[in-house]
């Protein structure tokens, strides 16, 4: 049997980093890694490249939905054939997995152990995205464990806030909290996989989740790109992507108001591209042009 481990998490609960924390826990394992974004560009593939893991990317939709569904259970079955060790699924932060049993249920995967299903939460933006977004109670009601992420970011009574509004709405589901994306590998004693399993398998549309792909030349004044970021970030879910300047690459991600700009050393062939992930009661298309109005990058930054 080949163990399958499911990574959930809303848009900037800091599943890619905690993904890169968890493979180590298997270094002496073949891995097989599928990652899933919502955008039409795939960003969080690069992180894994050069790793020595076998990787399939599949973007612009959930791997649950209809619209990709045959591409996964494609991917996921040469996977199988393949015979890794393991495999790690992460899915899109917008994704609904509440199918997943009946997914992996199927003859083609009777070779895999399902192990569970690890939803990350992110405690600073948690309540905000609980109750705006129809995606983030989804994940949790198929989790077979919580990992309450950033716990650094907030303080103790909003910590067990967050961890009431959890036992209520999942009672008896393990929770873990964390920050950086650390992860104990004594956690994993506690994951029974099937907690979630007589939730609804029904899949809503949320209609609600919106996209937009920005083309970005290379930049020339950091300060300008990180001025149009918090100007649009308030009317967006999440904004990440690559840049370039002075022929070095920059990874940009945005959650909220809070906006990292780092230096890139591995490689991509994805520079110059920023995802924009929103709800159709945010005005981002509106700020997004208003931005570049503003800061005169009508020549810098094209909407696709």
């Amino acid at each position: 049997m080949i163990p399958l481990y499911l990574i959930t998490g809303f848009l900037g609960a800091g599943k890619t980093t905690f993904l890169k924390k968890f493979i180590k826990l298997f270094a002496d394992k073949k891995l097989a890694l599928i990652i899933n974004e919502f955008g039409k560009e795939g960003i969080d593939g690069a992180f894994f490249k050069d790793t020595g893991t076998a990787l399939s990317e599949i973007s612009n939709g959930s791997i649950f939905c209809s619209c990709k569904l045959d591409q996964f259970e494609q991917v996921l079955k040469k996977f199988v054939e393949k015979e890794p060790d393991l495999i790690i699924i992460e899915a899109s932060g917008l994704s609904n997995p509440q199918n997943v049993h009946k997914i992996l249920a199927q003859p083609d995967f009777k070779a895999v152990d399902f192990k569970g299903s690890i939803c990350l939460l992110d405690a600073l933006n948690f309540h905000k995205v609980f109750y705006s977004a129809l995606a983030c109670k989804q994940q949790l009601s198929v989790a077979d464990m919580v990992i309450i992420n950033k716990t650094d970011l907030v303080t103790p009574e909003n910590l067990n806030q967050t961890r009431r509004i959890i036992e209520k709405f999942r009672p008896g589901v393990p929770v873990f909290t964390t920050s950086f994306g650390r992860i104990e590998e004594e956690w994993l004693y506690h994951l029974k996989p099937g907690q979630g399993k007589d939730k609804p398998l029904r899949q809503v549309a949320d209609i609600t989740l919106q996209k937009f792909l920005l083309d970005v030349a290379p930049i020339k004044n950091m300060e300008i790109l990180r001025e149009f970021i918090s100007i649009i970030a308030q009317d967006t879910y999440r904004i990440k992507g690559f840049v370039s300047k002075d022929g070095s690459d920059w990874f940009v991600d945005c959650v909220g108001s809070e906006i990292k700009i780092l230096l890139y050393d591995g490689n991509t062939d994805r520079t110059n591209k920023l995802v924009v992930l929103t709800g159709s009661g945010l005005p981002a298309l509106k700020s997004i042009k208003n931005a570049i109005n503003k800061l005169n990058l009508s020549e810098n930054i094209i909407i696709k």
